[in-house]
């Protein structure tokens, strides 16, 4: 089967990891038909927009969408695609590898972000004493990714966890944690519980062991998962993939990181992450252990390592260890 793939290197390290990911990519037995969009800051300079028309359209028309990273214009890239194609879920896994710089060795958890409005909606404005953004929390968004979460939970975990401020933010976040509960009665064979985003900081830290999987809104999803990040060693590490009912986007956590472009210093480990958990959602279950085991392997080792996790291995050199055992 042929599978049309949106590809997005966006600017700085996201143009270096996602060169190192489609070199492994290739290795594998798929017939992966590629179509490149630009988009990012260096988009924006050249052309005068960051997020052209035709860039959405190669997505919305793919079977899936690989992204790298952008700079400056995050908002009016990563984020606009979010809306524009309605990838209501982000799915971004904490999980501790082997040979890394990880403070924990036993992670592995998930947290489900709302990823379609809560603070990121970016309705500001300026007032004479400052600015004011809004926050907008909708019944339909929350019983969405609250239903994910825990069909998730159901294939893969045995816990969901709601995060919000409903005890400060009693509107939007008492909405929220209202209708957690509502959908936790259809899934009686899943725990639920819930805490407070401050609190649920405090325990990612103290026993992060914990927790299954986690749901919240947008910006608390967005703060918690760096947090998570740090539990297992850095950005480097962290996959993400934007779910939809029609389209969906896979893309490393990290940024486009410009103080180390050009260098051959960025790891690509987030970005292969990001590819096998598009292979699972393409249900190419077999490529995606067979990438991620060559992944793991490598880890394991320890020999062809980027210098963020201690090494001395530049970004293709690490990425060609793991094509090679795929070979």
């Amino acid at each position: 089967m042929m599978y049309k793939i949106a590809v997005i290197p966006g600017d700085g390290i996201g143009k270096e990891v996602m060169e190192a990911c489609l070199n492994v990519l290739d290795t594998l037995d798929l017939n992966l038909n590629y179509e490149f969009g630009e988009a990012g800051d260096e988009c924006l300079k050249e052309y005068g927009v960051a997020l052209p028309k035709e860039t959405i359209n190669i997505v919305k028309n793919s079977d899936a969408c690989l992204f790298g990273a952008v700079g400056e214009s995050a908002a009016d890239v990563i984020v606009k695609l979010r809306h524009v194609l309605n990838l209501y879920a982000n799915l971004r896994p904490v999980k501790s590898y082997p040979g890394t710089n990880a403070l924990f060795d036993d992670l592995d958890f998930i947290i489900v972000r709302e990823n379609t409005e809560g603070m990121y909606v970016g309705e500001e404005e300026y007032t004479d004493d400052g600015a004011i953004a809004k926050r907008i929390i909708t019944r339909h968004a929350s019983e969405r990714i609250c239903d994910f979460a825990f069909k998730y939970a159901r294939d893969n975990k045995k816990k969901v966890t709601g995060v919000h401020k409903a005890n400060v933010l009693k509107k939007t976040d008492g909405l929220f944690k209202k209708v957690f509960y509502e959908v936790s009665d259809k899934y009686n064979d899943i725990e639920s519980e819930d805490y407070h985003v401050d609190a649920t900081a405090m325990y990612l830290l103290t026993r992060p062991q914990s927790f299954d999987v986690i749901v919240t809104t947008n910006l608390f999803g967005d703060i918690l998962s760096d947090e998570g990040a740090g539990l297992v060693g850095g950005l480097g590490l962290i996959p993400s993939g934007n779910i939809g009912e029609n389209n969906a986007l896979f893309e490393p956590v990290h940024g486009s990181a410009p103080d180390i472009a050009g260098k051959g210093l960025a790891n690509p480990t987030a970005m292969l992450l990001s590819a096998v958990m598009m292979l699972k959602y393409l249900n190419e279950q077999e490529n995606a252990e067979l990438l991620n085991n060559a992944i793991l392997d490598t880890l394991k080792e320890g020999k062809y390592l980027t210098s963020d996790m201690g090494g001395k291995s530049s970004t293709m050199e690490m990425a060609n260890q793991i094509k090679n055992k795929l070979l």
